[in-house]
């Protein structure tokens, strides 16, 4: 089993698939710890990002960069960062937290990002991510991987995709790559329009597995169906999902069945509510508000009847001072029964 591959007969599951078959992208605002806590309610195996953390705000910043709760295993942390000696430090604490892979962010292109000199202008820096990664490696057993794009403003070439991976993987040992099929316009265009303006590559992804067979390797970019994930899954390691799988959480009820060979039936969008109760009511003993984690549910029933209706209870109602998972009962009644158990 190589370092990038923990794979889930190792978590004491079946069948043997690696750990990073299918997964959510961390998303900015979005992949939360409550959020991760409702994903994990639909699928046992899916392995869940958090959001982008910066090795500074780990490093000096007051708050607990690192939390998650138990139930979201497995979970990677995505570190954001370009010294070695940070990225070392990080890793080194995130793997005494217990996270099950740490992944170095080289696909962001926002302004902020490239400020902090990380992200995906570090493509132009194979060299140095080497560094990066061989030095988290140096001090932790739990899997390093680099998330990246297909290229960077004018370095487009497929050549310099494979300069990239070729030196990070040769110099570092890293053996997991998570790729966006879109290049990253670092100059001229929104992270928003980065991720929707220029075309995806499949295919280029595809030859990039042939040429390094050894490596472990997943795409990411435009994949709005298990349909699709399949197809994506003929060729390559994994797959990772966005946006589609945050705004329609309820695809990820079907993976463990159509991705990983579970028998058993999947949860019910009724199940999933219910489930998340106790849960909720232990943070909002802690302080939370419910808005905080019913926001991350708005989508369980996107295209359903009385789906509308459930968003706008919800919202109009989950912020309010002492609300509580009634809130959520409530909602639910403008769902017809057939659907809450669909």
């Amino acid at each position: 089993m190589t370092n990038a591959v923990k794979t889930q007969a190792s978590r004491g599951l079946k069948p043997n698939y690696p750990m990073q078959r299918f997964s959510v992208a961390p998303m900015l605002d979005w992949t939360d710890r409550h959020c991760r806590y409702f994903h994990r309610l639909l699928s046992d195996h899916t392995l869940l990002f958090t959001e982008m953390v910066t090795t500074g705000a780990i490093i000096h910043g007051k708050a607990d960069y690192l939390a998650y709760h138990e139930q979201e295993h497995p979970v990677a942390l995505q570190l954001g960062g370009s010294d070695p000696a940070d990225l070392a430090t990080c890793a080194k604490l995130a793997a005494e937290r217990g996270y099950d892979e740490i992944n170095l962010n080289v696909g962001c292109p926002s302004d902020r990002v490239q400020n902090g000199r990380f992200g995906a202008c570090l493509m132009a820096e194979p060299e140095l991510v080497a560094q990066c990664v061989a030095a988290m490696r140096e001090v932790t057993d739990v899997p390093i991987t680099v998330k990246t794009r297909i290229g960077i403003d004018e370095q487009d070439s497929y050549e310099f995709l494979t300069d990239f991976v070729g030196i990070v993987s040769e110099k570092s040992g890293c053996d997991m790559f998570t790729v966006h099929a879109r290049k990253a316009w670092l100059k001229g265009l929104s992270p928003k329009e980065n991720r929707e303006i220029p075309p995806l590559d499949y295919p280029r992804v595809y030859q990039l597995k042939k040429d390094f067979p050894r490596l472990t390797l997943a795409i990411n970019g435009g994949v709005k169906s298990l349909e699709g994930a399949e197809q994506h899954l003929a060729h390559l390691d994994g797959v990772m999902v966005g946006r589609q799988a945050y705004q329609s959480p309820f695809m990820l009820a079907e993976v463990d069945q159509r991705l990983f060979g579970k028998t058993t039936p999947r949860i019910t969008r009724r199940q999933a509510v219910e489930a998340m109760f106790p849960y909720i009511e232990q943070q909002l003993t802690h302080g939370a508000q419910l808005n905080h984690i019913s926001r991350h549910m708005l989508g369980l029933f996107q295209n359903m009847p009385g789906a509308r209706q459930w968003r706008r209870y919800i919202s109009e109602n989950a912020h309010k001072p002492g609300a509580g998972i009634e809130v959520l009962t409530t909602a639910m009644g403008h769902i017809p029964e057939q659907w809450l158990d669909a």
